[in-house]
């Protein structure tokens, strides 16, 4: 079974949906989390973790050097895949470089034009309503040493409404992050699986439509996912 880490530095309602999707496949599942991780020792992630039975740690920081680095918590469990969830530190680039090409991150905008450093939650729904653009994205990419700088592996445009706010417009693409991140992982896994290394890129689903129910909107992804080979 291929095996997966994951980051985060809040309150972890992407791990949640990585739990959740695990749970829906069941004994079946092509993978698993063997570790979350994160900077903060009170990130609902952690929590979220515990209560489904996956083990925690915490990342050495600046202010908590007594900590495991992340490299050496990576060498401790040794997973195929590395996920960051809403995880908002620079990953070092021993760590990118040892699992480059393994290594994810969702994104709420559209890259590269609304990322890079500083540019995360809130901050980023502002950026695409101050640019007043119709069309926002859940965008999950590889990561390098460089603040989104890596390869976009699927990206799904997300409306900008009239009246939008960054907060209407943040829980909309929230909605598509959570549908988005653990289908991409579980294909990533599917692929690692039968042939490790090989790069991923897949199609980009159609508008996302909150007007379709949150399975609905699943299955339309799964539709779209299933169409790409193993191999």
């Amino acid at each position: 079974m291929t095996t997966a880490a994951v980051l985060a530095s809040g309150g972890g309602s992407n791990v949640q949906a990585l739990i959740e999707h695990l749970s829906r496949d069941g004994e079946q599942r092509p993978w698993d989390i063997v570790l979350v991780a994160s900077d903060r020792a009170q990130a609902g992630a952690l929590d979220r973790a515990r209560a489904a039975g996956i083990p925690t740690a915490l990342v050495r920081t600046a202010a908590a050097p007594e900590r495991e680095s992340l490299a050496d918590l990576l060498d401790r469990v040794q997973p195929d895949l590395l996920v960051l969830a809403g995880y908002l530190r620079l990953v070092s680039a021993d760590v990118t470089r040892q699992y480059a090409g393994r290594i994810v991150n969702v994104h709420p905008g559209p890259l590269p034009e609304f990322g890079g450093a500083g540019m995360f939650g809130e901050r980023v729904h502002r950026a695409v309503l101050a640019a007043g653009v119709r069309e926002s994205a859940a965008s999950v990419h590889y990561v390098d040493e460089v603040f989104d700088r890596g390869a976009v592996i699927v990206r799904w445009p997300v409306p900008v409404l009239d009246g939008d706010t960054a907060a209407t417009l943040g829980a909309r693409v929230l909605r598509a992050e959570h549908l988005l991140l653990p289908r991409v992982v579980r294909q990533m896994c599917i692929r690692f699986a039968v042939h490790a290394g090989d790069a991923l890129r897949l199609p980009d689903p159609p508008l996302f439509d909150e007007t379709l129910s949150f399975e609905a909107l699943g299955d339309q992804l799964d539709a779209i996912f299933s169409s790409v080979p193993a191999l």
